[in-house]
């Protein structure tokens, strides 16, 4: 499963990169403008419309991709944690006692040497 995470790690930081560069290279809508009185619409690579819908089309597509990835690596996050909470790793639990009892229990063990002898509710770490 590590290399399918992998994959999909580098599928997302690639289409990332390419939509960042779609996004800079195509023009705003006040270029139009300047097209619409002979701006050289019909010497473009593209065609007399213009690359707007190619690169609106493929921005679209390379943006469902990126979220399909993001879902991916979100389900893989989630499947680790699960496997590292069966793998005995320490899970902090809320107390349900006040701040203030919390102190006051803390301050009579202290009173009594519990606090002292090395006696902890805590796991011991290995």
């Amino acid at each position: 499963m590590d290399w399918m995470e992998t994959l999909v790690v580098v599928v997302h930081v690639v289409i990332a990169v390419a939509l960042v560069g779609l996004v800079l290279i195509q023009q705003g809508k006040g270029a139009d403008a300047g097209a619409a009185f002979g701006g050289g619409a019909s010497q473009t690579v593209f065609g007399s419309q213009g690359s707007g819908s190619f690169l609106t089309r493929f921005t679209t597509i390379l943006a469902i991709v990126f979220f399909v990835t993001s879902f991916s690596l979100a389900v893989f996050a989630k499947q680790r944690a699960e496997v590292a909470g069966e793998a005995g790793i320490p899970v902090v639990q809320e107390s349900k006692q006040a701040p203030a009892d919390q102190a006051a229990e803390q301050g009579d063990a202290a009173q009594t040497g519990e606090a002292e002898s090395g006696e902890s509710d805590l796991p011991e770490l290995e």
